[in-house]
């Protein structure tokens, strides 16, 4: 493994107002999981952790009695992560909370900017806890609701015991249309396992393929498709409506062929530059002509932190796949760009 395994994982949990999230956090800090977590959050008054969890208090950081400590972010996350950084007793994992309106991006960013956040700690996941009774009018109403769930890597969708099984599937339904490959969990009051939510390891694509086998199975000349929501549920007799979504979409690419390094990496980093803006993520799993390990990459807008991760196994097929989620994707442009990069 590259030292990406010595970095601490940093999960980012966002959501909208009241869907749950200090449910999830006061989770974290009271469960008796054995686990060092140091919680970020916005505003500590805000969250309403529940003070009896906490013992000693300074003017930023709480402790709490399962070891775990709490601190808020009052100015620059940057500074808070340094100072997380330097204490003793590394923590196991780091979580970041955003307030309910913000977009993740800005969070998520910090991790490929700052030089000594990045050789310490890394983008674990992204995590969006999202309310299956008022989502659907979020999503109409607030652009940060929809960029929060096309940000995630996992979908807590809570509250699922205040909606019916068709409310249910109408709103997974919207979920899929604009994010396809987050891993989705529904809960009520946030019960769902820490280990589902925090290491996740969302960085490695495999977990794709083990939500979706048959998702990136598109016939690859197939240039129509753009993976909105999942057509095979038409048939299922399920009844679930079939959403796309009008300004985000998804992509994804694949090919069995190896990729030439030195035209791949400059053309996705151009391409970034480019359209950053309309990139929300992007990762890949990446198999380089002459080259026995697999190369990994995430990016959020125009930022792209990659890494060799492990050698590919026996047996493994050499396959790379890349993902983009964003809105008005310029598929064509990112299909083409792809197909020059291969080892002809």
């Amino acid at each position: 493994m590259s030292e990406a395994s010595q970095k601490i994982p940093v999960t980012v949990l966002t959501g909208y107002l009241g869907a749950g999230k200090t449910t999830l956090l006061n989770r974290i800090l009271s469960e008796n999981h054995g686990k060092k977590y140091a919680v970020i959050v916005n505003e500590f008054g805000e969250i309403g952790i529940d003070n009896d969890l906490i013992i000693g208090a300074d003017e930023e950081v709480f402790e709490m009695n399962n070891g775990c400590i709490c601190c808020t972010v009052r100015g620059d996350l940057v500074r808070i992560m340094d100072g997380l950084m330097k204490r003793k007793g590394k923590f196991d994992a780091i979580i970041v909370e955003t307030t309910g309106l913000a977009d993740p991006a800005p969070v998520a960013q910090t991790f490929f900017v700052d030089e000594d956040v990045q050789k310490n700690a890394r983008l674990d996941a992204v995590v969006t806890v999202a309310d299956a009774k008022w989502l659907s009018d979020r999503l109409k109403d607030a652009p940060e609701a929809k960029n929060q769930i096309a940000f995630a890597d996992v979908i807590v969708l809570n509250k699922t015991d205040l909606v019916t099984k068709g409310e249910l599937a109408e709103v997974e339904a919207r979920i899929r249309a604009i994010n396809p490959y987050a891993k989705l969990h529904r809960t009520e009051r946030c019960s769902v396992a820490l280990a589902d939510v925090l290491d996740r390891g969302a960085f490695d694509l495999d977990r794709i393929l083990d939500i979706e086998p048959d998702f990136l199975e598109v016939d690859d000349h197939d240039h129509d498709h753009h993976h909105h929501g999942h057509d095979h549920h038409h048939d299922h007799g399920h009844g679930l409506k079939h959403y796309h979504d009008e300004d985000m979409q998804s992509l994804s690419l694949k090919t069995d062929k190896p990729l030439d390094p030195n035209v791949f990496m400059p053309w996705l980093q151009n391409l970034v530059q480019v359209e950053g803006g309309k990139i929300l993520r992007s990762k890949g799993i990446l198999a380089f002509h002459d080259d026995d390990d697999r190369y990994v990459f995430q990016g959020v807008h125009m930022m792209l932190e990659g890494d060799h991760q492990r050698k590919w196994k026996d047996g493994e097929p050499r396959q790379s796949r890349l993902v983009f989620i964003g809105r008005e994707l310029p598929e064509e442009l990112i299909r083409s760009g792809f197909e020059s990069c291969i080892v002809s």
